[in-house]
């Protein structure tokens, strides 16, 4: 669009020209959207967004532009209408504020203290508004990942102790903690494959879930979940001994549409009894599939149905699910190569949170965040809810950062 006087930049986040130092310590203090808005360099670079869009604007009610340059104009001023909006509600809201802190300093004698009070209230709920819409302004500026508003299928395991089943009992009650939240969140959770163990505990478990925005909540759940307790039976029990066990989730997005082409002659296909709870026919037919696919060693199991031919297309849809998964883990692992996010690889093994049931205290490694009440946060609503979306606040923080670094390594290229 150079006739118009106007050059479409490549992205929401290539557009600003300024120097930026964010080093590890900036980063400590960018732990919240808020702090990151205050940054110079931030403010400068939406000022830029902001100015652009008023340019757009302006050349869209230019009679001078033909129909392709009106279209690309268009989107561009769809991509920064959301974003100029909310900088100047932001902004408004902060002159606001200044108001009150100006007027509160005035208003200090015995007479004036009912007003203090209210201009204190008024000011504490323009801080809230002002965090929030922080948080949605930096949501607008990172680019949404390919498969965050997939369907998900999540698979639960249970890891070793030395002594007694709380590995068992833990992958358990996480499997339900998650099933709750697919609750809370009006989410649906199908299970696919459910294998208890002997004392009530849970050897592994995978469920499929679909909603709104489910991968973008769940993508950093995988890896492996610490639990720290003191078990309920047994001579542990007795002796108040505490055991640290194990279990790993792993969160695989699932696009509505997994066109993987499945050999028939590459599939095993055993079928067995299910050994779940599941009603009367547990245990006395072969109602449960096995799927092994050969080149690859990769084995799903279904046994909820009664149908096994049931079980079988279910198995099959979940194998598939896998195998597209390879695909999807090497378009992730290219994607994030320039942002190394400090929330880990999302490998199966990478231990991310402890839960210290004599602490009462559950620790997210990633971002150093304690939250208390496990019995809350086992529950699967609204303190689960806080936990995920703080880290998906610190992510949101964590991409900005990590492509204005970028901006500055290009503008140091020249």
């Amino acid at each position: 669009l150079h006739n118009c006087g106007f050059r479409r930049p490549k992205s929401l986040l290539d557009t600003a020209r300024f120097t930026l130092s964010f080093n590890s310590q900036h980063r400590k203090k960018h732990q919240d959207s808020r702090a990151l808005w205050k940054h110079e360099a931030v403010q400068k670079y939406l000022e830029t967004l902001s100015k652009e869009y008023q340019q757009v604007s302006h050349l869209l009610n230019a009679d001078s532009i033909n129909d392709f340059e009106q279209r690309t104009l268009r989107r561009r001023c769809a991509d920064l209408s959301p974003i100029a909006a909310a900088f100047q509600e932001i902004k408004e809201a902060e002159r606001e504020v200044q108001e009150l802190e100006a007027m509160c300093r005035e208003l200090d004698s015995r007479d004036e203290k009912q007003l203090l009070e209210l201009a204190l209230e008024e000011k504490e709920t323009l801080e809230e508004k002002i965090n929030t819409l922080c948080r949605k302004l930096f949501q607008l500026l990172v680019p949404k990942e390919k498969y965050d508003r997939s369907h998900v299928i999540l698979e639960v395991t249970a890891g070793r102790t030395t002594g007694g089943d709380i590995c068992q009992q833990f992958t358990k009650e996480m499997f339900e903690m998650y099933q709750n939240y697919a609750d809370y969140k009006r989410w649906t959770f199908d299970i696919v494959n459910y294998t208890p163990a002997e004392i009530g505990g849970l050897h592994h478990a995978a469920a499929h879930i679909s909603g709104d925005d489910v991968y973008r909540h769940l993508k950093y759940e995988g890896g492996t979940h610490r639990v720290q307790r003191i078990p309920e039976t047994g001579l542990s029990s007795r002796m108040q001994r505490i055991h640290t066990g194990t279990m790993s989730v792993i969160v695989l997005p699932q696009p509505e549409e997994v066109d993987v082409k499945v050999d028939p002659k590459d599939l095993r296909i055993d079928t067995f009894r299910a050994k779940g709870a599941g009603g009367q026919h547990v245990n006395k037919t072969d109602s449960a599939v096995r799927i092994v696919h050969l080149p690859t060693g990769l084995a799903v199991e279904c046994q909820q149905e009664r149908s096994q031919q049931i079980n079988k297309e279910i198995a099959l849809r979940t194998l598939k699910a896998k195998l597209y998964q390879q695909i999807i883990e090497k378009q992730l692992s290219q994607e994030q190569s320039a942002r190394k996010l400090q929330l880990g690889t999302r490998a199966q093994a990478e231990r991310i949170r402890t839960y210290n049931f004599t602490q009462d205290r559950v620790t997210d490694h990633r971002i150093s965040y304690d939250a208390r009440n496990i019995k809350e946060i086992l529950s699967g609503k609204e303190a689960l809810d806080k936990l995920i979306n703080r880290l998906l606040e610190f992510a949101e923080i964590e991409a900005v950062t990590e492509y204005l670094e970028n901006l500055q390594a290009l503008e140091g290229g020249g």
